[in-house]
């Protein structure tokens, strides 16, 4: 009888625990899709791409160029498989371009190209500049088809006319190309204005060196990364440990260097950030042992870093390094936006946000 009884208990407690846990994982996942909701409204479509791009089968590098003539192309729609658009049963290399021109009342914010779903690999080109990349081309070719495809668009990289996406395509079976989405230029119109964005092309290396913080540290054989962007995407799959990033910047001289704010966005897991040698925040904390090194959700967390007088340089350079530590899956400077902005701005903002949540705004 006892024994029957504990089996009734254990069993009691193991349904009520699976009942717990499948509770705990679905508020997770509610709360998860509400941030994603709530941000993906704080995003503004500027320009829609939706429409008739120039489209040619083949592979060749020259084709990113914008200055390359398509005149002779054909074009189809997107989004749509390119099946659908008269090229059935082809498997292979394609290329799209199209041009667009950026409103100027945008211009500071963050921003983004989406670009839906591709089947199956690609890159995406921006005056001839890499932007980003998903899955991996032929010889080691690996799909991802079912990833969404929103790569930022450093300011830097932008012309005041015309500008040209190129996007490189390889599919492997069924169908190819720019198949489904919301095709367009987003603006970050809704959220943080930065003063000083520096949303684009940072130096990134593999591997940990506090000599890496330094102002001095010659960084000059460094990789270059698009930030924000997972590393997976950017070419260093299924890396996870350490790594840091690295920008030097010079900053105009009527910014005031004393009340300022390092914006880091979101990173993927820990991190530290530095300004031209000087610690000035971290989420997390970082081991030199990545045994002792252990995270919850810091992934989640917005970086705004308060940066202490005598630190920033106004009119001469400066350095910010990240050091970061993903455990696993996706890692790196993920999410923007991604700069400097003055503490009351920084504070601005975040006012009127909680006054929108307390007022339903």
């Amino acid at each position: 009888m006892i024994n029957k009884l504990i089996a009734g208990f254990s069993e009691f407690y193991e349904n009520k625990m699976k009942n717990f846990r499948q509770n705990i994982t679905t508020i997770l996942l509610a709360t998860l899709m509400l941030s994603a909701s709530i941000r993906a409204n704080e995003w503004t479509k500027v320009v829609n791409l939706k429409g008739y791009w120039k489209f040619s089968i083949g592979d060749d590098m020259k084709w990113a160029d914008p200055n390359y003539d398509d005149s002779g192309w054909e074009e189809i729609g997107v989004p749509s498989s390119w099946e659908s658009e008269g090229f059935h049963g082809y498997n292979g290399y394609a290329w799209y371009r199209t041009d667009f021109n950026i409103p100027e009342e945008v211009i500071g914010y963050s921003l983004k190209v989406n670009l839906g779903f591709i089947d199956d690999v690609d890159e995406v080109y921006l005056n001839g500049k890499l932007i980003g990349k998903s899955g991996d081309f032929p010889p080691n070719y690996n799909t991802a088809y079912n990833s969404f495809r929103s790569y930022p668009i450093p300011q830097d990289y932008l012309n005041s006319g015309s500008n040209y996406i190129t996007v490189r395509v390889y599919d492997a079976q069924l169908d190819g190309g720019i198949v489904s989405g919301d095709i367009g230029i987003f603006a970050y119109t809704q959220g943080m204005k930065l003063d000083i964005n520096l949303e684009g092309e940072w130096k990134f290396k593999l591997g940990d060196n506090l000599e890496w913080k330094e102002t001095d540290y010659d960084d000059s054989d460094w990789d270059q990364i698009i930030v924000p962007g997972t590393w997976e995407t950017r070419g260093w799959q299924d890396y996870d440990g350490y790594a840091w990033y690295r920008i030097t910047i010079e900053i105009p001289s009527d910014f005031d260097v004393d009340r300022a704010v390092l914006v880091l966005g979101r990173i993927d897991d820990l991190d530290e950030a530095f300004v031209n040698g000087e610690k000035v925040g971290a989420t997390g904390q970082i081991y030199d042992d990545p045994r002792r090194n252990s995270f919850d959700r810091e992934y989640q967390q917005f970086r705004g870093y308060y940066i202490s007088r005598g630190i920033l340089n106004a009119g001469s350079k400066n350095v910010i390094a990240v050091r970061v530590y993903d455990g696993y899956l996706d890692g790196g400077i993920y999410d923007g936006p991604i700069g400097l902005i003055s503490q009351e701005n920084y504070r601005e903002y975040w006012n009127n946000r909680k006054k929108k949540k307390i007022f339903g705004i």
